[in-house]
């Protein structure tokens, strides 16, 4: 049985899939063609857009543009060859970590 979380993994599968996909037939791809700048650009775009929707107070919103920020930071980790274990892995790192001290840590 497959689980709404799945989603993530067929997604970086895909990601990896559109390197080389025609740019005029998939958007991904195209993103690729227009290079990391492009990519980040979108990924603090949708970032910002999400903060948007939750300051707005719009819950359906805020799920349709975290959607997005998730899709293009999921382009961003492969171009640059970021395996989302490697981000899970970070997170379990931080697990029962106080984010004061987290940060602190990275001095």
């Amino acid at each position: 049985m497959m689980k709404n979380t799945d989603v993530l993994e067929r997604l970086a599968v895909l990601m990896k899939e559109r390197k080389s996909a025609d740019p005029n037939s998939s958007y991904v791809a195209s993103l690729y063609g227009k290079g990391r700048k492009k990519i980040a650009q979108k990924v603090g775009e949708e970032a910002v857009e999400t903060a948007i929707a939750a300051v707005d107070g719009s819950h359906d919103e805020v799920i349709a543009e975290s959607a997005d920020l998730i899709f293009h930071l999921m382009v961003l980790w492969a171009d640059m060859d970021i395996r989302p274990e490697e981000v899970y892995a970070e997170l379990a790192r931080r697990e029962g970590i106080s984010g004061i001290e987290e940060k602190k840590s990275r001095g």
